[in-house]
């Protein structure tokens, strides 16, 4: 019977793929399951068909795409550790306040270059605030400006071989197919054109087309996590003597300056200006990682302390058994109306309360004086046995270590050398990139831009898992003889067709499928098929590729088409058709003027 039935399945292979084909893309759109999931079952299936032998499903392992992006996100990573892209968006925001309207051009501008160069999604989740600061202060909605910053990364991708996952990975299995490397900047010709397509057409349309909707749940600031705090500024800080507004921290987009404070009175007009002095008591509202980098600063003594004055978070190493923990206060706490410098703990413990955290707004007026109420979370520095006895305190709710890290900014130049390192020798000495992101990942780890452990979260692992399962299935497809009955069966139709307008169907079809399906699945499919037309037409393969790449990237009719469409979709008040409305012109518009430049180009 197994006999029977292996031979069974060798006879009709190629009808068995497309039925697994045709399985496979139903169970990405009907989204029952994650999509790395149904990557992995197809995989596994290819194998059991026979189709995949199991020296050549661990093969795809050794695939140089994959780890060519892992080393990117990795690299990225780093960007952030050091607060590079942090420093970049302060600038962009205080811009912002004196400039608005310019500002959304040299938003856009640097959106796109960030997105040529690096995974587009920590930058959207980067410029997302941004932007909605730069719509408050505009007095206009955020949903008028967060679907072109979307738009922006997807087409700044476009502009080089790395900008993209999904351009590394079609160059990956170009390869795997005999055709030539993709140089880095190869494609820059054809997505300038694209970029400029649709830039045009989103200043065209975009008043007409773009939803008008006010966001909700927001406050004044839009801030969801914003601790109040406190810096006393040391006798030996550099800051003595300088004014306010020009020290660096009261310029970060984590950090804002709340006021002055000299015993129960508070300065708050007019601050910029003030000449700082050792034992200024500034009061500010920051993100839990710009506090925590603030409480690491020799500048400053940070928070309020409790018993023990030796404890201390300053310096480029902590303690060793310091740690920074998150507590929110019950309903039930007896401090519950009263004054957090009252609060127990700070009394019995050798810890150092950071800052105060409350739903929705900044707590007031400053953080000895605050009120406590139910729900206020507070991030303690504490040491080892102190973390302890928080953990075992009943007035204390959701007690644990903090997911905050401070910047590394002194850093940030060895990050961004790296990158720029890492572009420009593969671009014009013409070193292998896989190589070259491998070795910019060696050093930052080694100077310590990034720890190893945050190197590894930096990874995106469902998409490098989808894309090892989906190089392993679209194999699978090819040894089953899927590939070459999909090419047989279509070419008749395309033999008459123009070669402009064969990249119009080709891209098209990835397209189309790419919005209804995750995109690194669709481009590994669709790459060899491509290859195949190009090779069974006469046509130079290369030219279709393209299309795929393109195709698979330029995805913005759907809120699930791609990532950075998603985190868009959730930061503000969006509906499914605001996609489409605007993004289905996107895409048809720019998709032909991107195909008219690669039968010019290539």
């Amino acid at each position: 019977m197994p006999a029977q039935f292996f031979q069974t399945v060798a006879r009709f292979g190629a009808e068995i793929g497309l039925l697994f084909l045709i399985g496979l893309f139903i169970a990405f759109a009907l989204e029952r399951r994650p999509p790395v999931v149904i990557a992995i079952v197809g995989a596994v299936l290819m194998m059991l068909f026979g189709f995949l032998p199991v020296g050549e499903l661990l093969g795809v392992f050794g695939n140089s795409a994959p780890i060519t992006i892992g080393a990117m996100f990795v690299l990225t990573g780093a960007l952030l550790r050091t607060g590079a892209l942090e420093e970049i968006s302060g600038w962009v925001i205080r811009r912002t306040l004196r400039k608005p309207k310019l500002a959304v051009a040299e938003i856009g501008g640097g959106t796109l270059l960030a997105s040529a160069f690096m995974n587009n999604t920590p930058v959207v989740i980067v410029m997302i605030p941004i932007v909605q600061r730069l719509a408050r202060v505009l007095g206009i909605a955020s949903t008028r400006l967060l679907i072109p910053l979307s738009y922006i990364s997807i087409l700044g991708g476009t502009l080089t071989l790395i900008g993209t996952s999904t351009n590394l990975l079609v160059n990956g299995v170009a390869q795997e197919q005999g055709l030539t490397p993709f140089g880095i900047f190869e494609i820059t010709g054809v997505g300038a054109v694209s970029v400029i397509a649709g830039l045009f057409l989103l200043f065209l349309t975009g008043r007409h087309l773009l939803p008008d909707r006010a966001e909700q749940g927001l406050g004044e600031h839009g801030e969801s996590d914003t601790y109040l705090s406190h810096l006393v500024l040391n006798a030996d800080s550099p800051l003595v003597g300088r004014k306010l507004g020009e020290a660096a921290f009261s310029r970060r987009p984590g950090v804002r300056v709340l006021g002055i404070q000299s015993g129960k009175d508070i300065q708050r007009k007019g601050i910029d200006e003030h000449i700082l002095e050792a034992g200024d008591q500034i009061i500010v509202a920051a993100s839990p990682d710009e506090l925590a980098s603030l409480a690491e600063a020799y500048d400053f003594k940070t928070g309020l302390l409790g018993v023990g004055g030796g404890l201390h978070t300053s310096g480029p190493e902590r303690p060793a058994d310091l740690r920074l923990v998150h507590a929110v206060i019950t309903p039930t706490h007896a401090v519950i109306g009263r004054r957090l410098a009252d609060i127990p703990l700070l009394s019995r413990l050798k810890v150092r309360v950071l800052g105060l955290s409350r739903p929705r707004h900044v707590a007031g007026p400053d953080l000895a004086n605050v009120r406590v109420r139910a729900g206020d979370r507070l991030l303690i520095a504490a040491g080892g046995d102190a973390a302890e006895a928080l953990q075992a305190n009943v007035s204390l709710a959701d007690v644990g270590e903090a997911p905050v890290r401070s910047f590394r900014r002194l850093k940030a130049p060895i990050a961004i050398g790296t990158l720029a390192g890492v572009v420009i020798l593969a671009a014009i000495m013409g070193f292998p990139i896989e190589g070259l992101a491998l070795a910019g990942v060696g050093i930052v780890l080694l100077t310590r831009c990034i720890e190893p452990e945050e190197a590894w979260a930096s990874i995106e692992g469902n998409t490098l898992i989808l894309i090892f399962a989906m190089l392993a299935f679209g194999k699978g497809l090819e040894n089953a003889g899927t590939v070459d009955l999909i090419v047989e069966t279509i070419q008749p139709h395309l033999a008459t067709m123009s070669p402009l307008v064969l990249l119009i169907a080709i891209y098209a079809m990835t397209s189309i499928l790419t919005e209804t399906v995750t995109n690194n699945a669709v481009a590994v499919i669709m790459t060899p098929i491509a290859i195949g037309l190009g090779h069974a037409m006469e046509l130079d393969p290369r030219q279709l590729v393209v299309a795929v790449m393109f195709g698979a990237s330029a995805s913005f009719a759907t809120p699930i088409g791609y990532q950075t469409n998603t985190l868009v979709y959730g930061a503000a008040n969006y509906r499914f058709m605001d996609f489409v409305r605007i993004g289905l012109p996107m895409n048809i518009f720019v998709g032909i003027v991107s195909c008219v430049a690669i039968s010019m180009l290539f």
